[in-house]
């Protein structure tokens, strides 16, 4: 059986690629922060990590630009040693052979950039991503309660593809145009620099022009961005939710909702790009006038002798590059107006501060034993009066404590502080001596094991579930804390045992086989303090007592704080601790509390076991 775990260390521990940039490390967590309201400061940072290689791309797109526009001159050259006949004392090959040079150079240099940018941009958004990711994921998880997740996971999407097309679209369609429309007008300045002047102030207004109309439809594309946004989020919502639609016949509802929301967002995108072609169409008139003009203009200088036949040649081609650079440019400009709208939108829609961020001094907490204080505690939840009220609770390392009272008292709260999801308002919350709010996430996550009432398990195999708390854990290690939980029997007669995917939040095992996971991978990760949230009023009789069975063997040399609603699990506990309204009213073991009247008594008998007590 053990090779069945074998296979499946060896799949989950396959290489994965690494990341081009290290994580932001701990201290730069907010680092990102200040960013939220720059998303071209934001993308630059990326860039700048790999400034060489970019700076490549750059170099060879001018250069091909270069080229392109310089083929025009090569032509014009061409053309005067060709027109002076054999006897003009031109050199005919060398004139082709430069053209052919240019031609050979153009082409190869876009390649070259190509070349370079698909691993340079690509290195951009993976990067970008994994920031975005790291930062997420430092939010606390009441971060998450009033946010879609699939709209979170969309928008670090919709920000590396809004990334990635600024880039390409600056590095292919903006930049391109710009240089070859300043090195036409400069060799134009070769025929007649008047004419060169005239048409560079023209087009320096026009594209000032075409900038300032781009900006004014910004709120447009914003706009469009958040209904996007919203239809990602909208469509994830749904599918996770898909099996409670069905259970209450709402398929119909739900696609005329989500009609509703693609409605809106494909009326929002319609304004959007009906605003972009209209700043198009000025652009394209104003371009043809200015191209015949240029024209007119060379042909007029043809006829005053001012102006060469190879110069009326590189004029026209000239003429055409800036029409098409110009249109080529207007294009860009107000494509880049859009996706940078994207990028801003899903920026600050990410790059919210963590409420819970760790101190700059923060210290990894020392394991002494599992101690937990609670000194004076008070907390509320934002809009709603206090939850815990100068709640006071000291437990010793290895003492089992059960905490128990009606719904709301603030028993879940007090493991959630305890956890640093939240923080008190005031007083504190100690780990052996040592206050928690000083001390690094990570080190503080380490000293705790939770079993929950939900057991949470990743889309992935029963072995990288179990794993989770010990990523380093040997297969021996894996297959021992199974087989405390009571749950090795069951895996193995999986379909792929311990390489079985457990489906989305475990759907494919029943609730009993989810929490015996969860055990086995508390049991794995050994942490002196174990938390356990009605880890098991959700199953039926006989997963309970194989549960229970489980959880003994976890909580042996453990400091254990357990909520529960079912008394009788907390018989064999050192101390209860009756909690009502956020603050501790009684407290003793559960035979002395049992014996007297009090609210335990009172709980007792609401659930028919105070004679049995």
């Amino acid at each position: 059986m053990s090779a069945t775990v074998y296979g499946a260390s060896r799949s989950a521990r396959r290489k994965t690629t690494a990341r081009v940039t290290p994580p932001l490390p701990r201290e730069d967590r907010e680092a990102l922060i200040p960013y939220a309201h720059r998303p071209i400061a934001f993308l630059l940072r990326y860039v700048l990590l790999h400034r060489t290689a970019h700076a490549v791309v750059l170099l060879a797109v001018l250069a091909a630009v270069g080229c392109s526009v310089g083929s025009q001159y090569a032509v014009k050259h061409l053309v005067d040693v060709l027109s002076a006949g054999p006897q003009g004392g031109g050199a005919p090959w060398m004139a082709l052979g430069v053209l052919a040079t240019i031609i050979a150079g153009d082409n190869l240099l876009w390649r070259l950039g190509g070349w370079i940018a698909a691993d340079s941009f690509t290195r951009v958004t993976g990067d970008l991503r994994a920031d975005l990711f790291h930062h997420l994921s430092g939010h606390a998880p009441d971060y998450f309660a009033d946010r879609s997740p699939g709209l979170m996971a969309g928008r670090i999407s919709a920000t590396s593809n809004a990334a990635w097309t600024v880039l390409s679209t600056m590095t292919w369609n903006a930049l391109p145009p710009t240089v070859a429309v300043c090195v036409a007008i400069a060799f134009l300045a070769t025929v007649d620099p008047l004419m060169a002047g005239t048409l560079f102030l023209i087009a320096s207004t026009m594209a000032l022009a075409l900038t300032w109309m781009a900006g004014r439809g910004r709120d447009l594309h914003q706009d469009y961005a958040a209904k996007a946004a919203a239809v990602d989020g909208e469509l994830v919502d749904v599918v996770q939710n898909i099996g409670l639609v069905r259970a209450f016949g709402a398929t119909l509802r739900e696609r005329q909702r989500f009609g509703a929301t693609v409605g809106s967002e494909v009326a929002s995108r319609k304004r959007s790009l009906r605003y972009l072609e209209k700043l198009r169409l000025a652009h394209a008139v104003a371009t043809a006038l200015l191209t015949v003009g240029l024209l007119c203009w060379a042909l007029l200088l043809w006829q005053a002798g001012r102006a060469t036949t190879g110069d009326i040649v590189m004029t026209c081609g000239l003429g055409f590059t800036i029409l098409h650079g110009t249109r080529d440019l207007a294009v860009a400009l107000v494509d880049l107006t859009q996706h940078v709208a994207r990028l801003s939108e899903a920026v600050q829609a990410l790059l919210v501060p963590h409420a819970q961020a760790d101190r700059p001094d923060a210290a990894p907490i020392r394991a002494r034993g599992g101690a937990v204080g609670f000194q004076d505690v008070s907390f509320a939840y934002p809009g709603t009066g206090h939850v815990l009220r100068h709640f006071d609770l000291s437990i010793a390392p290895g003492e089992r404590v059960g905490l128990v009272g009606r719904s709301g008292s603030g028993k879940s709260t007090a493991l959630a502080l305890l956890q640093r999801l939240a923080s008190p308002q005031s007083g504190r919350i100690l780990i052996d001596g040592q206050d928690i709010a000083g001390a690094t996430q990570s080190s503080l996550a380490g000293m705790m094991a939770v079993v929950p009432q939900d057991v949470s398990l990743f889309q992935r195999s029963v072995l990288e579930n179990i794993r989770y708390g010990r990523p380093d854990a040997t297969d021996a290690e894996v297959l021992r804390a199974a087989e405390a939980a009571h749950c090795r029997e069951f895996i193995e007669a999986l379909p792929q045992g311990f390489d079985t995917e457990v489906g989305q939040r475990g759907a494919r095992l029943s609730g009993g086989q989810r929490q015996r996971l969860a055990i086995a991978r508390a049991l794995l990760k050994d942490a002196p303090i174990l938390l356990l949230d009605e880890a098991t009023s959700a199953l039926d009789t006989e997963s309970e007592l194989a549960v229970q069975a489980a959880l003994e063997r976890l909580m042996r040399g453990r400091t254990v704080i357990a909520v529960a609603h079912r008394l009788g699990t907390l018989r064999g506990f050192d101390r209860i601790v009756v909690v009502q309204e956020g603050q501790v009213r009684e407290q003793g073991s559960p035979a002395e509390l049992a014996a007297r009247p009090g609210l335990y008594r009172d709980l007792l008998e609401g659930q028919g076991m105070a004679t049995a007590a």
